[in-house]
């Protein structure tokens, strides 16, 4: 009997202690609050989304003790001060495109694109098992940023002109709302290039405060309604043959983050990342049609342009890395990859994709 008794004590003071220990162990877990600002509107859903994916499945992942509460462009900072609130301790943590920031120094360019330079798979590629989350965390650390791959656009179109562009020549004086590298490589074929937030494009062509814009695809383009205002639509975006987007965090307060909350918020941007290339490519192609359908003139650029916009990149790639060892050292990196890549992609995606095109044409 006493045997029992004994056993039956024991049962019972175990399930005390697991009723007792399990909600410990949660309360020991930080509540941490982190406000994130966007560059991009609400309206821009995709690339706005990102963020909200990131930040819903964070707070699933660690049971709602992370949560990150989203602002959308303007409503804390401007659009294109993201990374400024990120990098002075304003706000933790924003979502943005790297390349906004070229202004400060080009090497900002690589994290996101630059012309004529890697497609998404590669970016990603690099990004997560080649070289570039090293060489870029390298890089980032000195603006107090670590930086989270966190979206992607895939291959951007060449934007919308209010004019056919048949020459280089109809370049010279056009007033071009371009980010990243890609202004650089217009202005050496005469184009003036402008920095304008995603929010603001459509008032700037409707004023003809500009002369042309890109900022996506068909289905991001389509939501600004820029078909309404420019309607010569031109392909590709040499200059944004992807378009990688990154969570900067503050890294002062990446540091203070316990290590599994490190993890969870590094898996929940990865999933935004994957998310954005996958929604894309399913609103893309329908987006065309229907801008197509009410009124838009696709065309593509032609050959002289293509050839002088590539000069014009090798040119500034040598000015650049002359004069700054950093993007000499992160570009050449990417250049490396890519001439491995490209071989691959030749005997695989390439001929693929061209021999279901050829099958789709009959």
């Amino acid at each position: 009997m006493r045997k029992r008794d004994f056993l039956k004590t024991a049962a019972a003071g175990a399930a005390a202690g697991a009723a007792i220990a399990s909600p410990a162990i949660a309360q020991s877990e930080p509540n941490i609050r982190w406000r994130l600002v966007s560059s991009f509107p609400k309206n821009i859903d995709v690339l706005y989304g990102c963020a909200e994916v990131m930040a819903k499945n964070l707070a699933e992942a660690t049971d709602g003790k992370f949560q990150i509460q989203v602002f959308a462009a303007g409503e804390v900072v401007p659009a294109l001060q993201a990374m400024d609130a990120v990098s002075n301790d304003t706000v933790e943590i924003c979502h943005t495109a790297s390349y906004y920031y070229v202004g400060k120094d080009p090497t900002f360019a690589l994290g996101t694109h630059v012309p004529f330079g890697l497609n998404t798979r590669q970016q990603n590629a690099w990004v997560y098992h080649g070289e570039g989350k090293k060489l870029l965390d390298d890089f980032y650390r000195k603006f107090n940023i670590v930086a989270l791959p966190g979206g992607n656009t895939g291959c951007q179109m060449g934007g919308w002109f209010r004019k056919e562009i048949a020459d280089v020549a109809d370049l010279k004086g056009l007033k071009f709302r371009i980010s990243g590298l890609g202004g650089s490589i217009l202005a050496k074929l005469g184009a003036v290039p402008q920095q304008v937030g995603g929010g603001d494009i459509y008032p700037a062509l409707e004023r003809g405060t500009i002369d042309a814009a890109e900022f996506n695809g068909p289905y991001d383009d389509e939501r600004l309604g820029l078909y309404r205002v420019a309607p010569f639509y031109y392909y590709p975006g040499f200059w944004d043959g992807t378009s990688m987007e990154h969570f900067f965090i503050n890294a002062k307060q990446w540091e203070k983050l316990p290590k599994h909350y490190q993890a969870a918020l590094t898996s929940a941007a990865a999933l935004a990342n994957i998310d954005a290339v996958a929604r894309y490519d399913n609103l893309n192609p329908p987006a065309l049609r229907r801008v197509v359908a009410s009124g838009a003139k696709l065309r593509a650029f032609p050959a002289p342009i293509i050839d002088a916009a590539y000069k014009a990149s090798q040119e500034m790639y040598e000015e650049l890395s002359s004069s700054n060892a950093e993007f000499k050292k992160i570009y050449e990196s990417t250049k490396r990859f890519q001439q491995e890549s490209a071989i691959w992609n030749q005997v695989s995606e390439y001929s693929y994709d061209s021999l279901v095109l050829r099958a789709l044409r009959r």
